[in-house]
């Protein structure tokens, strides 16, 4: 018979190596809390803050004057604010699918971004939820638009398929702060028993009692593990109701059953790189890509590419995802293309033409360049691991993404049946200045958020290490 030899746990390969101990980080998670705030946050703190003051002064006179301040014509009825709520809820997806389905499946790099993600999932679904209320015009009487039962002599009180988007949204967005405050407990009771006074009252009562009991901690593993699972439907479900409002018009260059996995695989790839936009300059100001010997972690060959909470290796991770659904969106954009020309509908295929000789051609091209030719840098694997090439192709497809919904509704409003009717459609300073008030919108929430809160999971991050052993000594 076979013998079975025991492992040793002192001879264990761990994901978090290099002396790293609980206390140690502890102390280089929560510093961004507990130290004062860099000159760096206090100024993208006051340019996030004047952006958003525009956005309410926009909105301001936007309801004032009414819709009529916008650049939408007859027929392009559909403007700015459906491009940037498409692209805004696209955003939201990268956070449950990185907190939820990757954990279902134990990736273990996911414990360091899973954090950066879940908060970004949460102020890009409020971002994008402001497009529809002002969209509406009178936002005052925006109660008509609820399906109320018998209500008002009326039955039953659908409006508009955008309906969907109300009852699909707020569910993603419910189930979604709630996996992120369960989340969230652990590490705010370490950041509690680090306070003191009235601060320290706050976070004990966001903590709930928590203590790390083992009954506790039971509890918690079974209900984060169960809005995970309940979670990852939503990843697959929301986005594929709002490529239904699409899909259910008789608009050409919308009519596609492409759409719910074309959207879904563009929300990824839109959120997973805006993960790394945002995550990557982060660790870099707060030291977290710092390896045990005091040197910054960058290259491939580095022995201590694991040890440090967020490096090369977490946004390496998050690149190769990219790769994946980017090229399932390229694969996509060849298809509709083939689809309209085999389809042998003059009318349907005339879209098409229109995206690529027309006004639009260049829209188009931006697309095609942000989302199918920039990530293809990554397939070499230094530059995959390059911080600057990182953060630059990431900026590039947020580009491409939002280009990518502009093509798709401006361009098949303007060209429809009757050329008569055509058009084209230019966005005004209104619209512009909502669109730019929607990113101080996002990143006010966002640097509020890292000064207030852990930004990497700690408790996750602790699973990770290898707890200290006794000696021989010790133990005699």
């Amino acid at each position: 018979m076979n013998r079975v030899i025991a492992e040793d746990p002192s001879k264990r390969t761990t994901l978090i190596l290099g002396g790293h101990d609980f206390e140690g980080i502890s102390d280089l998670v929560v510093k961004p809390i507990e130290t004062k705030a860099p000159k760096w946050w206090h100024i993208a703190l006051a340019f996030s803050f004047s952006l958003l003051m525009l956005l309410l002064s926009m909105i301001g006179f936007l309801i004032w004057e009414g819709v009529g301040v916008w650049g939408l014509n007859n027929p392009v009825s559909w403007g700015f604010a459906i491009v940037n709520f498409v692209f805004w809820v696209g955003i939201g997806h990268a956070g449950t699918l990185i907190s939820a389905i990757l954990f279902l499946f134990r990736q273990k790099w996911r414990t360091s971004v899973n954090r950066f993600a879940e908060a970004m999932t949460i102020f890009a679904v409020m971002t994008a939820a402001l497009f529809p209320a002002i969209h509406v015009g009178r936002a005052w009487n925006a109660y008509w638009l609820f399906p109320y039962p018998n209500q008002r002599q009326l039955w039953q009180n659908f409006k508009s398929p955008l309906m969907w988007d109300v009852f699909a949204v707020s569910t993603y967005f419910s189930v979604s702060t709630i996996f992120f405050y369960i989340g969230l407990i652990p590490d705010i009771a370490s950041v509690r028993d680090r306070t003191r006074g009235v601060v320290h009252q706050i976070y004990k009562t966001m903590a709930v009692g928590w203590r790390g009991t083992d009954r506790q901690w039971r509890h918690y593993m079974a209900a984060y593990g169960f809005f995970a699972a309940f979670a990852t439907p939503l990843v697959l479900s929301v986005h594929s109701v709002v490529s239904w409002d699409f899909a259910m018009a008789q608009t050409m260059g919308w009519h596609s059953t492409l759409f719910p996995p074309y959207f879904v695989a563009g929300a990824i790839f839109s959120g997973c790189a805006m993960v790394i936009t945002l995550m990557l300059p982060l660790s870099v100001m707060f030291d977290w890509d710092i390896g045990p010997d005091g040197k910054r972690v960058t290259n491939e060959h580095d022995k201590y590419e694991k040890d440090v909470y967020i490096g090369v290796w977490h946004l390496e991770s998050l690149a190769k995802m990219c790769l994946l659904t980017g090229g399932i969106l390229t694969y996509a954009y060849g298809v509709e293309h083939y689809i309209a020309w085999y389809s042998d509908n003059p009318y349907e295929w005339g879209i098409f033409e229109y995206r690529l000789y027309g006004e639009y051609d260049w829209v188009f091209m931006m697309m095609v360049f942000c989302n199918c030719l920039a990530p293809l840098v990554w397939w070499k694997k230094s530059w995959r691991r390059n911080y600057t090439i990182l953060f630059i192709v990431s900026l590039i497809i947020n580009v491409g993404m939002w280009f990518e919904r502009y093509n798709i509704i401006a361009s098949a409003l303007a060209h429809q049946y009757d050329p008569a009717a055509w058009t084209l459609y230019t966005p005004n300073w209104v619209e512009w200045g909502i669109m730019a008030g929607s990113f101080g919108w996002f990143f006010v929430w966002f640097l509020l958020f890292i000064r207030v809160m852990p930004s990497v999971a700690i408790a996750e991050i602790k699973e990770l290490v290898r707890p200290p052993l006794k000696s021989d000594e010790e133990v005699a």
